[in-house]
């Protein structure tokens, strides 16, 4: 069983960093899985009862691989760290399955209180160099947390955050897209350079006002077949023309800032 999670733990290795030559290279040189290992014994050590023991080998793998693993941290498998040097994870912290940790991130509490007071990262978790996930609050399965952010609130699955303090980064389905679209070309407006997998937070603003607008233009639209049923005639009038010669100065400054 042991010798199993090693190899496991070698392969997982391969899988994540292209720089991984061969199993004896990994074996020797990569101390975020020296960290892993010596935690393992540490946590079996505390659970046991052995406290001081369990903190004595946490200690001695902090002074080895300059990574600081709680005892009573609970990690899942094929869990991995890259280059790994200043990660701390508190003694409540709980890891799922396939995370990676990068370094200088650190899983920490807000509260001196006991109980739980560190972040549980779910199954396939990435978290960048440097990031802050502090607090007990869960981030959920295939979220991504980006170099240096502060994370203090749950993350949702498959989010992206970015920025201190974390910024919740969702990318939006497909009909969504696909009417906001339709409202920008209605009013001329188009996003240059800007797509659904930048994090842009003036692009993110502008989605929101065209969901807007398009709320709005089926109300009146609502309103107009309304009146137009009672032999109205106000929607016969024809609304100022948006003409696409208007916004061309604003493209081709924005193709310049572009290139």
């Amino acid at each position: 069983m042991m010798f199993e999670r090693v190899r496991e733990d070698i392969q997982s290795v391969f899988h994540r960093d292209p720089a991984a030559r061969n199993a004896f290279e990994v074996l020797t040189c990569y101390p975020g899985l020296h960290a892993v290992w010596l935690h393992r014994l540490a946590h079996l050590l505390w659970t046991s009862g052995w406290k001081w023991l369990a903190r004595l080998v946490s200690n001695f793998g902090r002074w080895m691989t300059g990574i600081e693993i709680h005892p009573g941290a609970r990690i899942g498998r094929r869990f991995f760290i890259d280059h790994g040097m200043g990660i701390v994870i508190g003694e409540t912290a709980e890891i799922g399955d396939d995370v990676t940790l990068y370094q200088g991130v650190t899983l920490g509490g807000t509260s001196w209180n006991k109980g739980k007071r560190h972040p549980t990262l779910a199954d396939g978790v990435v978290v960048g160099a440097g990031a802050k996930v502090l607090g007990p609050f869960t981030v959920g399965a295939g979220a991504k947390v980006g170099s240096n952010a502060v994370v203090t609130k749950e993350v949702p699955p498959g989010a992206t955050v970015v920025g201190i303090p974390g910024r919740i980064i969702m990318k939006d389905d497909a009909e969504q897209q696909a009417k906001r679209q339709a409202m920008a070309e209605k009013l001329g407006f188009d996003a240059y350079g800007v797509s659904q997998d930048m994090p842009d937070p003036v692009a993110r603003a502008i989605g929101q006002l065209l969901d807007h607008l398009q709320a709005v233009d089926g109300r009146l639209e609502g309103m107009c077949q309304a009146l137009t049923a009672l032999g109205s005639d106000y929607c016969a009038k024809k609304l100022p023309e948006l003409r696409e010669e208007d916004f061309a100065g604003v493209k081709d400054e924005e193709g310049k800032a572009a290139h």
